[in-house]
């Protein structure tokens, strides 16, 4: 009797590297032989959640789904259910006591055992926890099922060397590692000739990219190497840390044509006592410097952060404080957090805990001061011409409204009237800014132009497949040399980064 194919489903929690890594974990499970559970199915044979340990309340959201599942896994013969991720690496034992009907728990530095320990808790009927201390291997080297045919993300690097006092990535991640730039623009170069138009460099810390191999201007070349990529037409990069963020990276960054004009940089406070007590090494000084010097040589960026609100000890002249830089920077969008303790940290025991009453205010104060400046940054984009890589699922009301949607070049979010001629995911409109709202842009007018692309043929091929292959995604495999790589909850590493 033929054996039966088992079905997956990965649930994806935190950062843009869970993202990455879950890509991971899809290539590997479809190369042992397992498919994607049908989109809305009740149950696939495997579930596994990738889990964040950034939040206070993450155990208890693992815990809940964990629980909902219980009773069908009672009811499925056969079914398992895996946890891996940041939390599995920090919890490790707890897991299983606390819910005994999990099958496997691995951490952030083995996700290429999945298949084994999935194998070998159903040949042994126990749980198998294996939990690494350190990396294995570079994930690159792992197969990869993207989601998108024409963007990906290549990590350059993993782990983190910085201790910030609100943050427990780099005791989950590790320290820092970096690939060589060889390897890295192997894998780039395998991208593009699958068709991707755009990367995405990804690092805990990604401008600190090249102090694991002795070179601190490493980061800047590799930009500027990205830019004798043929057919990598646009690059980006998240998520940079102020301390290393240096003129040469600047100077890449505007003399490299496919380098996108725009910039991630987290500020976490605008307050120089508050930054010292989240051991953030850079002062509100420095932090305007940089974003200066970013407008001096790119004018038209775009520049986007993380806040944090109520960090212990935060008075309301520290909190002016980071008023005061919003106002001075004018981010185009800014990911705003509320302090949550993360237990295991630093600053989940200090003194001066803020009320949760004077943290909600002091949030949607800031919040109301952002949405003004986004909506005026993005005022002055009336009147521009911009060309748009048109995105798959980021317009969630396109089909109602007859438009489509995508990312300009400074990576804000234009909607724009459907042409007549066919538009394919990948390709480019080429359209001018008749709208703008805090966070999205119009085009109402025509369609200027369209170009179909490589990165659109790619994703009609990847949708045109036999029944069979849908759903599968694009599967990369590696030149031995380098890897393959994959295409989050907000930007910045962790989100808090």
């Amino acid at each position: 009797m033929p054996e039966v194919t088992r079905t997956y489903e990965v649930r994806t929690f935190g950062c843009q590297m869970n993202v990455h890594d879950s890509e991971r974990m899809s290539g590997l499970l479809e190369e042992a032989g397992y498919v994607p559970a049908a989109p809305g199915a009740d149950a696939a044979d495997v579930v596994v959640f990738n889990t964040c340990a950034v939040r206070e309340n993450a155990d208890n959201r693992l815990y809940g789904n964990l629980g909902q599942l219980a009773p069908r896994k009672a009811a499925t013969p056969g079914m398992q259910i895996a946890v891996g991720g940041c939390l599995a690496q920090k919890d490790r034992d707890t897991i299983v006591r606390r819910a005994p009907w999990v099958d496997v728990v691995f951490g952030t530095h083995n996700v290429g055992r999945l298949p084994v320990l999935l194998e070998r808790a159903r040949v042994q009927r126990e749980a198998q926890v294996e939990i690494a201390e350190a990396l294995e291997a570079f994930p690159s080297t792992l197969p990869t099922r993207r989601e998108s045919a024409y963007a990906a993300w290549v990590a350059i690097s993993v782990g983190c060397n910085n201790t910030c006092t609100f943050c427990i990535v780099p005791a989950l991640r590790g320290k820092e590692k970096d690939r060589r730039p060889g390897d890295i623009l192997a894998e780039i170069e395998a991208l593009v000739a699958e068709g991707v138009s755009e990367i995405t460099l990804l690092g805990q810390n990604v401008n600190a990219y090249g102090s694991d191999i002795g070179d601190r201007g490493a980061f800047a070349k590799l930009l500027r190497a990205c830019g004798g990529v043929g057919g990598l037409e646009r690059v980006r990069f998240t998520s940079p840390h102020p301390r290393d963020f240096t003129d040469d990276v600047i100077e890449a960054m505007a003399e490299t044509p496919n380098v996108m004009p725009q910039l991630h940089m987290p500020l976490q406070s605008g307050s120089s006592r508050v930054l010292r007590a989240m051991r953030r090494s850079y002062r509100q000084e420095r932090y305007l410097g940089i974003i200066g010097s970013v407008r001096a040589a790119i004018p038209d960026a775009a520049i986007t952060t993380d806040i944090i609100v109520g960090f212990p000890g935060e008075t309301e002249e520290d909190f002016q404080e980071t008023l005061h830089v919003v106002r001075e920077a004018r981010f185009a969008q800014a990911f705003t957090f509320q302090y949550s303790k993360r237990p295991g940290t630093p600053a989940a025991e200090m003194d001066g805990q803020v009320p949760k009453e004077v943290v909600q205010e002091r949030y949607e104060r800031l919040v109301a001061l952002q949405e003004e400046i986004s909506w005026a940054e993005n005022k002055k984009q009336l009147g521009r011409t911009v060309e748009v890589l048109v995105a798959e699922g980021e317009g969630r009301k396109d089909d109602a409204t007859r438009r489509l949607s995508g990312r300009a070049p400074d990576n804000r979010l234009v909607h724009f009237s459907r042409p007549a001629e066919p538009v394919r995911p990948g390709d480019t409109a080429t359209v001018e800014i008749t709208y703008a709202a805090p966070h999205h842009l119009l085009a109402e007018g025509p369609v200027k132009a369209v170009r179909r692309t490589r990165a659109g043929d790619a994703w009609e091929l990847r949708t045109a497949a036999p029944a069979e292959a849908e759903g599968k995604g694009v599967m990369l495999g590696l030149p031995r040399v380098g890897a393959p790589a994959p295409a989050a909850e907000s930007a910045g590493g962790c989100t808090v980064c």
